[in-house]
């Protein structure tokens, strides 16, 4: 058996079953090997960025590892910014990335670079392997890291020799590490802080944004009479007729600012204390009032749901989540805007969906009208990193068959790895996408006034602009074997997305908003 036949059988029997690929010659003993190991589904992406990002989604669905292939230096390089979102939601991820053998990396081909260097800027644990001995070994270490609180991303190098020597044998599943106990006397001193009388708010992110997490962070709340808020971008946020409602934190640091006004201990479960995205002149970088107070309950590497659930029977043992009731707004009619679309989909979102929010500025208000749809999970961009919507969509379609995937993407992220259509074309999966086309970069446009500058002549203007020509995404979609649609009133976009559910495999609405 070779390195690469006893790496895949390890991968298998570690539960990664499914391997995102855009592979290269390095690699090519790999996918040989996938027809030896076919237990092992392999997915073509014609973009790394696109297999990097539709692993992130299937993790963020299944919670374990999906692997991705990669070639050399460039490809991991070019699959970077979905990882950096990976990163930042803590998705178990395995990366795989080819590179040269080791007797031809003195020469200095085009193709060599710093491999190590790169992974390690988004990996939580990155080896390479070094004989075909030792491949297997590795790849179980690779996936027990990925899986070990807090998870992340795995990166193992696989030089083309080991991949194709012989001598290697597959190795047994290395147990993930168990999330930590939060200590008794951290959750005693929080209840104390929650039951102070003084105002007192608490912000979920990580595991907590499911259902047990919330249903617990909701008994707190209710009980301490406190404030409860998500993460403004969650990994995955289970929301929806009869779970807990939770306020996601706006984006703008005017609007936290008023979330947060007057509260005096902010206590943070599995997430980061707020900042501003961005530094802008005369304001302050951090969110957290002045005079607030930041408390740890939990963090990414603890026993999370566990340290809430033991928390509220402290704070209130008798309180009862909030459970947030069916209601549907009216089918809307009339002009196509942010607001109508977001009516529509509150209207007619199904049951089980799976909604990957990458509208930027036009889906910010989308979770007000859905808030009383029927179960689903919202996906975010964790990283701000655009370019990650068509594939998180992917990688979750992959992962949960039969349940339908509603992507919200802005038209200009939506260029950025739009070859993802291809592979939902090929993989007959069950994507609705719905591309906000407002022919503009228009979160830009308010940048440019929250740093201080101005757009006011035709040049500047221009590289916030996305016309002439105008994107044809009908076409676009059309080109890599989806169907597509265009609706211009509130009316048809209802009918279409109504059509697109119901019918199985890939779809796109371009959506043509009523720019002001």
């Amino acid at each position: 058996m070779n390195g690469a036949q006893a790496l895949i059988r390890t991968l298998i029997d570690g539960g990664v079953d499914v391997c995102f690929s855009n592979p290269g010659t390095s690699e090519m003993h790999f996918v040989a090997a996938l027809d030896a190991v076919p237990e092992m589904r392999g997915v073509l992406c014609l973009f790394e960025g696109v297999a990097t990002g539709a692993a992130d989604g299937y993790g963020r669905m299944t919670d374990r590892p999906a692997g991705v292939l990669l070639h050399l230096g460039p490809g991991l390089a070019n699959g970077l910014a979905n990882l950096h979102n990976a990163r930042r939601a803590a998705t178990p991820m395995v990366t795989v990335v080819g590179d040269h053998a080791g007797y031809h990396k003195e020469y200095d081909s085009p193709l060599e670079s710093d491999i190590d260097a790169l992974a390690g800027t988004v990996s939580r644990w990155v080896r390479r392997s070094g004989q075909a001995a030792d491949v297997a070994a590795d790849a179980a270490a690779a996936i027990a890291a990925a899986c070990s609180p807090p998870t992340g991303i795995a990166t193992l190098i696989l030089p083309a020799d080991v991949s194709w020597s012989e001598g290697a044998e597959p190795a047994a599943p290395v147990p993930a590490g168990r999330p930590r106990t939060v200590p008794d006397d951290v959750v005693a001193e929080v209840a104390a802080l929650l039951t102070s009388g003084e105002p007192c708010a608490i912000l979920v992110g990580g595991a907590a944004t499911r259902e047990p997490g919330l249903r617990a962070a909701s008994r707190v709340a209710r009980a301490a009479g406190a404030k409860l808020y998500c993460e403004t971008f969650p990994a995955r946020l289970e929301r929806g007729a009869g779970l807990p409602p939770v306020e996601r934190l706006p984006r703008a640091g005017q609007q936290v600012a008023q979330r947060l006004a007057g509260v005096r201990h902010l206590v943070l479960v599995s997430a980061r204390p707020p900042v501003e995205f961005f530094a802008y002149p005369d304001r302050p970088s951090s969110l957290v009032p002045d005079g607030c107070q930041v408390h740890v309950l939990a963090d990414g590497g603890d026993d999370v749901v566990a340290a809430l659930g033991a928390l509220a029977e402290l704070v209130g043992p008798d309180a009862e989540a909030d459970r947030q009731p069916l209601l549907r707004p009216e089918l809307p009619t009339g002009v196509l805007t942010p607001d109508t679309v977001g009516a529509a989909l509150g209207a007619l979102l199904p049951e089980g969906a799976i909604v990957v929010d990458e509208g930027v500025t036009s889906s910010r208000q989308m979770p007000f009208p859905t808030a009383g749809a029927p179960r689903h999970d919202w996906l975010t961009l964790t990283g701000g990193a655009i370019g990650q919507g068509l594939p998180v969509a992917t990688g979750a379609a992959v992962a949960r068959p039969g349940q339908r995937v509603v992507c919200l993407e802005g038209d200009g992220s939506a260029m950025y790895t739009i070859s993802a259509l291809w592979t939902q074309a090929r993989e007959s999966l069950d994507v609705t996408t719905v591309v906000f086309s407002n022919r503009s970069y228009r979160i830009l446009e308010g940048e440019l006034r929250n740093v201080g500058a101005e757009a006011s002549g035709p040049r500047s203007r221009d590289l916030l602009e996305l016309s002439r020509p105008d994107l044809d995404f009908v076409a676009l979609a059309a080109g890599m074997g989806v169907p597509g649609s265009r609706a211009t009133t509130a009316e048809e976009f209802a009918e279409q997305f109504r059509r697109a559910n119901a019918e199985p495999g890939p779809h796109v609405i371009d959506v043509v908003l009523s720019v002001p």
